[in-house]
């Protein structure tokens, strides 16, 4: 849940917050970045090395091809300007899981620079841009500074073997695998904004497929550098940056409370020292860790070892063509063509297999704002509850079309469809798998079984049957009633029908017609048990019947 600006730290009266973040994507290709070793997750530590990736004397990078190709497109994806010629350089320090000593990364000529993500204006409309692309609510820019790749270093490991309450181990696994570095100006101005424009970024990104994002694997890191400033004043405070959060939510939450303790120090007349710090999310609290380097202290170099990395016009239009249809574009279009709200575009599109998968379901069926609804509301709720992902869902999106269809024509109810969704995820079947195994079930049509049905609630409920004229509410208990006694088989909208009050009690004499038919009748007999009236055609042909008084329409 977003905290409101009447909450937020970031609502101080007399400091405002500065808020600048880095984000490390792992790209996903097979092999690292200047060698063929493979990338996978889990497997044995040290195994997934090779000399070149372990820093060993000869050995000579490569650069990958489909690296550099997925780096571009994420900078497009971005609104970078992709720059004709970039360099890596050797970013220079020592610890125990960088083997060569350094890293290879970018410095002063990166990949691409000036891009932007259009993220939510805040209430208070700081930094809006106006109205959306696409018209609809304002929107503000957070620049992107710049996009540069660089190669990842090993793990440590603190846990999980002998002795490793005495002893660190290292896996080398990691080391050499491709990275980018996605850096943000320092314009945004809460945490709120920080999660904003952290989710848009992973939308874009998945919406790409250069990265799964997978933030429990390490795919996507994010460190927050913040300073507070008195409001009003142009100058930047002292920042520190913020370490090793692993999940959005986290890094709002650690942004308030470092935004709380800078204008605290400041406050008790204290200085801020620029540091790298940790957060403890049990406590909730950050904690310094080191000071924090400047760039003169990796002693960056260009890397002697590559040549200058040149992506020109040709190569750049060939990436371009692999970009698909954006998260905010795919949005307004689904919006303008499907007829569903934007709140619901906003839910579908939260990932491209998502959004993908309900465009196949929405073309399938007769109502794609009633397949919105299902997804929402039937699907997504399941299988959060089974803590399993759209992709392992056992209702495919023809399912959901299927079964949204089947409601639309009034086939089955929307009790009967929740069922046999549970049935599904049960059985682990499509569903039209189980509905056939079901025999194929259908609401009640049968009016006459129907008009009986409702005769017999109305005997059974003589309290609420006696109170209804003047109370009209009472109508959902009487549909709740028939529902239940039908199994959720009976359909909804003829039991509306069937249980309205006709607008008054009938008398014996009245002329009445009878909804869907064109003739006139006479009331001869009134059984007020069951609701229900004797009627005769007019003129008399010594014809009789009982119809329910929900049916009569009065003519006097």
């Amino acid at each position: 849940m977003a905290t409101t600006a009447q909450t937020s730290i970031a609502a101080h009266p007399k400091f405002e917050p500065v808020i600048g973040l880095e984000v490390h994507v792992q790209l996903l290709t097979a092999s690292k970045i200047f060698c063929s070793c493979s990338t996978r997750f889990g497997a044995p530590p040290n195994t997934n090395v090779c000399p070149v990736c372990l820093g060993m004397p000869g050995a000579l990078p490569v650069l990958n091809k489909k690296a550099v190709e997925f780096a571009t497109l994420a900078a497009m994806a971005l609104n970078c300007r992709i720059n004709e010629t970039s360099i890596f350089a050797r970013k220079n320090y020592f610890y125990p899981d960088l083997p060569k000593g350094y890293q290879i990364s970018q410095y002063d000529k990166p990949l691409a620079e000036h891009g932007y993500i259009e993220i939510p204006a805040s209430e208070t409309g700081d930094g809006s841009s106006g109205a959306g692309s696409n018209g609809g609510k304002p929107k503000k820019q957070i620049g992107i500074t710049r996009v540069h790749m660089e190669e990842d270093a090993g793990k440590s490991l603190h846990e999980g073997f002998p002795d490793s309450d005495e002893k660190t181990a290292i896996d080398l696994n990691r080391t050499g695998v491709p990275l980018i570095e996605i850096v943000s100006e320092p314009e945004i101005a809460s945490p709120d904004e920080a999660y904003e424009y952290l989710t848009r970024l992973k939308e874009i990104i998945l919406h790409t497929g250069v990265s799964d994002c997978n933030m429990e694997e390490g795919s996507l890191r994010a460190d927050a550098n913040v300073s507070v400033r008195p409001r009003g004043q142009k100058e930047f405070g002292t920042k520190t940056e913020i370490k090793n959060v692993n999940s959005f939510r986290f890094i709002r939450e650690a942004l308030e409370y470092e935004i709380g303790r800078q204008i605290d120090v400041i406050e008790s007349g204290g200085k801020i020292m620029q540091e790298t710090r940790l957060y403890n999310a049990n406590e909730g609290k950050t904690y310094g860790m080191r000071s924090k380097e400047q760039a003169h202290d990796y002693r960056y170099f260009p890397e002697p070892d590559l040549l200058p990395l040149v992506v020109d016009e040709k190569w750049r239009a060939e990436i371009a063509r692999a970009l698909p249809e954006l998260p905010e574009a795919r949005r307004a279009r689904i919006v303008k063509e499907y007829g569903i709200t934007e709140y619901d575009a906003q839910v579908l599109t939260v990932s491209k297999s998502l959004a993908d998968q309900f465009e196949e379901a929405a073309k399938a069926a007769k109502n794609p704002k009633r397949v919105a609804n299902l997804v929402q509301g039937e699907l997504m709720g399941r299988l959060k509850a089974k803590g399993i992902s759209i992709e392992q869902s056992p209702i495919s999106m023809r399912g959901v079309a299927a079964s949204a269809d089947l409601v639309e024509s009034g086939a089955i109810s929307g009790k009967m469809l929740k069922d046999l969704y549970d049935l599904s995820f049960e059985r682990g079947k499509d569903f039209d798998v189980v509905y056939e195994e079901e025999g194929r079930p259908q609401q009640s049509t049968d009016t006459s079984a129907l008009e009986k049905l409702v005769a017999e609630i109305f005997a059974a409920n003589p309290r609420q049957r006696e109170q209804y004229p003047s109370k009209e509410s009472l109508q959902g208990f009487f549909v709740g009633q028939v529902m239940r006694a039908s199994k959720g088989k009976a359909n909804p909208q003829a039991v509306n029908r069937l249980t309205r009050y006709p607008g008054r009690i009938p008398k014996i004499g009245d002329r009445v017609g009878i909804l869907g038919r064109n003739d006139t009748f006479e009331i001869v007999d009134v059984d007020e048990t069951h609701w229900q009236a004797v009627v005769r055609l007019v003129p008399d042909v010594g014809c009789k019947e009982s119809i329910l008084w929900s049916l009569l329409v009065f003519l006097d």
